[in-house]
């Protein structure tokens, strides 16, 4: 699952310093799924459920699920989601990340750097014996002190031999609740953050999520395996990922 998860993280960031203003979604879709490929791996969203894509590529209110096209171009001053799924040898890593494409908002750049402190809030709480209780609070505490929104619809989930798998993992919940974690489980945590308003629509093509409001949404997700020594990120990548110039 390391091997699969560095594949996930590498090719997201692969992707994230690719962006460039008027490349279009579908031109990133391809260079990410070339990268999997490259590495004797196969694209995980490929197909899933009819998906139609290598990766969701989900820009400004579009919360998850954007589906790459040839007509979507991106500008100066999105946010574009990436989120990446990685299969080799016989299991999956999951990950995203919401770059910051030019020059952005204030309020842009507050909701990502919120959203992926988020993130790492609830990272810190997946070690055994707690409970997915714990990692939701510890995510929703961070950005209810910010007054954004949790998206409550979509959530975290195990990652194995299956892209999804159980426990579900909330953004939100009761501290000491929930499903008890144990060593050697493996899951994706993924906060999904609105700017304003905690709701979501389906638009009509029945897979991109976005903002009821209209406002900015942010997603990161890391594969953490719970082990003695504390979580582990599983995709973490290992290739430099500064972004380049103006991104």
């Amino acid at each position: 699952m390391r091997e699969a998860g560095i594949i996930a993280g590498n090719a997201l960031h692969t992707g994230g310093q690719s962006i460039r203003p008027g490349m279009t979604t579908y031109e990133l879709d391809r260079i990410i799924h070339d990268y999997i490929v490259a590495q004797g791996a196969v694209p995980s969203f490929l197909n899933y459920e009819g998906f139609p894509a290598s990766a969701c590529i989900s820009v400004n209110d579009e919360v998850i699920h954007g589906i790459p096209s040839k007509k979507r171009k991106i500008k100066n001053g999105d946010i574009v989601s990436i989120d990446v799924g990685a299969y080799y040898n016989g299991y999956h890593g999951d990950t995203a990340y919401t770059f910051a494409v030019g020059n952005v908002s204030e309020d842009a750049r507050r909701l990502l750097e919120a959203t992926n402190a988020s993130l790492y809030k609830g990272i810190e709480q997946a070690v055994a014996g707690n409970r997915v209780g714990d990692i939701g609070h510890a995510v929703e505490e961070l950005i209810t002190s910010y007054g954004y929104g949790i998206v409550r619809k979509y959530v975290g989930h195990g990652v194995g031999e299956q892209l999804h798998e159980a426990p579900e993992i909330p953004n939100f919940g009761n501290a000491g609740h929930g499903f008890r974690l144990s060593e050697g489980m493996v899951i994706a945590i993924e906060p999904m953050i609105n700017l304003v308003g905690d709701d979501v629509r389906v638009l009509p093509n029945h897979w991109t999520v976005v903002t009821r409001s209209g406002s900015l949404a942010a997603h990161f997700e890391h594969t953490i395996a719970i082990t003695s020594e504390g979580p582990v990120l599983l995709t973490k990548p290992t290739i430099p990922c500064e972004a380049p110039p103006g991104i």
